[in-house]
């Protein structure tokens, strides 16, 4: 037997438990303020335009939907993107972030001709070494957290990158590192790019946040443009989950950056060949409301409204946590709180900490003290900052 999966075992404990005070913060799944589940205005109004079409559900082609996949990307490179107007990419929609690192994986695991190493920033989200394992890839690790500092480990991350085999993949969390919610700051991704480049490392990033993150897109693709405009070749997996809400629609694109346009369409024939035998083509219903958003200039201003609705609960829930518990007297420094950003926040709590919460006030959270600010709540923020509180004073 396989072992169950960590997080959603933490879905099935919660639900059976019966403390009424009980409290899920381990799913990374966007609450409102009632801890209920969140459908976008933007999405509401986007099916509703969708079910008077009348449209069919015939197949899309194997790489979808046209219309969604140049508009993800364009949302990424910005529509200024000198990779757009030369055509040096190839884009493809895909099962969510997660098949777009699959089927980015699965291509370069056929024709990457460099060190067959993948090097995910420690931590991680869990599902990266899978995928690249599955890939045909070794997994190797690099620097980026520091649980003293509880903050971005910056020459720890420069030293590893300089360390690199020459020619070897780096995955690259684009915004909203998950799960420590440390990102680098603009003039540390400007190092981090130049690094690359001399290392002749390649970067993959997985996007699973923009927009999310800060509420603003364009800030949240400050890294993916700036490694663009430094002139690297790239893998770009894009996540419609989070910004967009659409869990359970499966939304997300994959993009190869290619150095001319000649290499973009080799590339797309052979991403094409993946696709095909690993699920023929992706569903349409998540990709049409997606599309609906992107060319209805209302719709657009509304999307943008609701994503810096989702941005602004979840900052200020990390606001109040710490406030919280400076209140209840706690000598600990929890600045971390609020300088991470994202979904995620890395408490910094040990192991025995995160059981005494989840044993004893009945607090849902993964075993390495990572929490989804999203299930942090005006209604029971006190609770959980007490609860904090009772497992970390001395």
């Amino acid at each position: 037997m396989a072992p169950p999966d960590a997080i959603l075992g933490i879905t099935e404990a919660f639900t059976k438990d019966k403390n009424p005070n009980k409290v899920n913060l381990g799913v990374g799944v966007y609450r409102d303020d009632n801890a209920k589940p969140w459908v976008l205005p933007s999405v509401i109004e986007a099916e509703k335009r969708i079910f008077s079409q009348c449209m069919n559900k015939e197949y899309t082609t194997i790489i979808g939907m046209r219309e969604f996949y140049n508009k993800a990307i364009e949302l990424a490179l910005g529509d200024d993107s000198d990779i757009l107007k030369e055509k040096r990419y190839t884009s493809s929609q895909c099962l969510g972030g997660t098949g777009a690192l699959r089927v980015g994986g699965a291509f370069l695991g056929l024709f990457w001709r460099g060190e067959r190493l993948v090097h995910i920033p420690i931590p991680s989200w869990p599902n990266h070494r899978s995928i690249f394992m599955h890939s045909g890839f070794k997994i190797a690790t690099y620097s980026y957290y520091d649980p003293k500092t509880l903050g971005l480990t910056t020459q720890g991350l420069f030293d590893a990158l300089n360390k690199m085999p020459e020619k070897s993949i780096v995955l690259l969390h684009a915004c909203a590192h998950n799960p420590t919610g440390c990102d680098p700051t603009k003039e540390q991704w400007c190092e981090i790019s130049h690094i690359i480049r001399c290392r002749k490392l390649y970067p993959f990033f997985d996007m699973a946040y923009q927009g999310f993150a800060t509420g603003d897109t364009d800030d949240d693709a400050l890294a993916v443009r700036l490694f663009a405009n430094d002139g690297h070749t790239f893998c770009l997996a894009q996540s419609f989950s989070k910004n967009m809400g659409l869990y359970g629609e499966r939304v997300g694109a994959l993009t190869i950056i290619c150095s001319s346009a000649e290499e973009a369409k080799r590339v797309a024939s052979n991403v094409k060949t993946l696709i095909r035998p690993m699920y023929s083509n992706p569903p349409v219903h998540g990709a049409r409301i997606a599309i609906e958003i992107f060319k209805d200039n209302e719709l657009y201003k509304i999307w943008m409204e609701d994503l810096k609705t989702m941005a602004n609960r979840t900052i200020g829930m990390r606001q109040e946590l710490r406030e919280k518990l400076i209140e209840l007297g706690s000598k600990q420094s929890w600045e971390h709180i609020t300088n991470q950003i994202g979904m995620f926040c890395y408490t910094g709590l040990k192991l025995e900490q995160v059981a005494r919460l989840t044993n004893e006030f009945s607090i849902y959270l993964t075993k390495d003290g990572r929490i989804a600010m999203v299930g942090v709540t005006s209604k029971n923020v006190g609770y959980v900052a007490e609860c904090i509180h009772n497992v970390t004073k001395e």
